[in-house]
């Protein structure tokens, strides 16, 4: 098997033809050489690529969500597929059931959430009022509510807003269902034509590396939603013994910051650990001791139990990730961020797997 790349001699060279009559022989290689080894109109050609790319990147993060979303529907469906049932029917079962789940469980729910992150957001300026003393410092709480007041406002509109806010509006969301459903109704017919692109000798080399990509991604946002849900309770029940106000709105921030490694857990606990410190340094101690314990537990436990197969990335990789993430498409880069690097991951070493087997 090999996985030479081609040359621009190679390349080139399949840019010369010859003319219907025969007698005049015609060649670009020359013309095509000089452009293709011009730096300048390399980095060019490049850099238009990226501008085009930036100019929808809406299209590619709403494509990149839906794949997940399939990815993690799909050994659903085999399962439903091997127990005898057609595969139309198998990913329309699957497909209904996670939108019921979510309509029933989870949309009831969001406007008494919505309403108990709004009543903390409004609160929150006098809880640093009330500490600021203990580290000599003077902070107005008119201000900082000032500062918080168009938040709440869009917080306090509707559920769908706030998706707006993230996932580029009401619509796109639309989309990304509809295009998830059609991912996983042509999954198989779509990976063999992907596979026919490539020589027969390379296609079940090609067909591992996709199936290693989907298994990535589908088990990191099926973990990542147990792990969330998870950490979100175990908080919500640990603030509420211990007589935290506002423990739902601080568990509910606890399990959303789940999604992001490393910094989301401490992000969550600095406004749980101000709150405390505003009933007494002793109920800081403990709430602080609640989210240790439950990040260790979530490390030792949970993370290897529920993220078995979707964990092994570099912390200084991915907060690199989310770093540059956040910068290029904001809170949407920040949370694919992680399932993106994984996926760069899968192919790197995959790559790296297949040049080991031409060597040995």
């Amino acid at each position: 098997m090999n996985y030479q790349l081609l040359t621009i001699d190679h390349l080139l060279s399949s840019l010369s033809f010859t003319s219907n009559s025969g007698n005049i022989k015609l060649s670009m290689h020359k013309i095509a050489s000089a452009l293709i080894r011009n730096q300048f109109l390399v980095a060019l050609t490049v850099a238009g690529f990226a501008w085009m790319l930036f100019q929808v990147k809406g299209i590619i993060v709403a494509i990149f969500l839906s794949y997940i979303i399939m990815a993690a529907l799909y050994p659903l469906v085999q399962l439903l597929i091997k127990k005898g049932v057609s595969k139309s029917l198998a990913v329309f079962f699957v497909f209904i059931i996670t939108l019921l789940l979510l309509v029933l469980l989870i949309f009831p729910l969001i406007p008494f959430f919505v309403s108990q992150v709004q009543s903390f957001i409004v609160k929150f300026p006098t809880y640093l009022k009330q500490i600021s003393p203990l580290f000599g410092l003077d902070i107005d709480a008119t201000e900082v509510q000032g500062l918080l007041n168009d938040r709440v406002s869009t917080i306090g509109e509707n559920a769908l807003a706030v998706s707006g806010k993230i996932f580029g509006g009401f619509f796109t969301g639309i989309t990304i269902i509809v295009v998830s459903f059609y991912l996983l109704l042509a999954h198989d017919d779509m990976n063999k034509g992907f596979l026919k692109m490539f020589p027969k000798q390379q296609r079940d080399e090609v067909g591992g590396v996709i199936l290693r990509v989907e298994d990535k991604l589908g088990s990191w946002l099926r973990g990542q939603l147990v792990l969330s849900i998870s950490v979100g309770v175990l908080t919500w029940i640990a603030l509420t013994i211990a007589g935290v106000d506002y423990a739902l709105p601080l568990a509910i921030m606890a399990g959303l910051l789940e999604i992001l490694p490393t910094i989301g857990p401490i992000i969550a606990a600095v406004p749980a650990v101000i709150v405390a410190l505003s009933i007494s340094p002793t109920m800081a101690f403990i709430t602080l001791g609640i989210y240790v314990v439950i990040q260790l537990l979530e490390n030792h436990i949970l993370v290897p139990k529920i993220m078995a197969k979707a964990v092994g990335l570099n912390p200084l990789v991915v907060l690199l990730g989310i770093i540059i993430g956040a910068k290029l498409l904001g809170v949407a880069g920040a949370l694919l961020s992680v399932p993106f690097i994984s996926l760069i991951t899968v192919i790197i070493n995959s790559i790296q797997v297949i040049q080991k087997k031409e060597t040995a």
